[in-house]
């Protein structure tokens, strides 16, 4: 608890600083036009993998496969779409590494490590 208090603080002052930091070196204007530009483009980024996904979990129950690592790959791509509308280049890059499959298929094991250990220790209640 006391890191994620520790990182409220933190992650908006970085946000700041690079807010100011990138005014400084290509001026308010366009610094404000990237931070929407990230916006819609991580919208429309997300909703096409969205849609990818959701036609995966339909094809794996179709087969009677369990869509464990579609829903993972859903959940990773809500979160990185939620980072990309939110203003700030830390939350975009984050964002970023959730939506492309190369870097969520690598973020993806600790994800699932991080759920299993939250299950167990029952911060998070599986129901079957």
């Amino acid at each position: 608890m006391k890191f994620f208090l520790l990182f409220l603080v933190i992650f908006p002052a970085s946000e700041i600083g690079l807010f100011l930091l990138s005014a400084n070196w290509i001026g308010v204007l366009p610094t404000v036009l990237l931070i929407i530009l990230t916006g819609f483009l991580g919208a429309a980024l997300a909703k096409r993998q969205g849609i990818e996904v959701y036609h995966k979990v339909q094809r794996d129950l179709q087969y009677g496969k369990m869509p464990g690592d579609a829903i993972l790959d859903g959940l990773c791509i809500f979160i990185g779409g939620m980072l990309l509308l939110l203003p700030g280049f830390l939350s975009d890059i984050i964002g970023l590494l959730l939506l492309f499959p190369a870097t969520r298929n690598r973020l993806k094991p600790f994800l699932s490590r991080r759920l299993k250990k939250m299950s167990e220790g029952r911060r998070v209640k599986i129901i079957k």
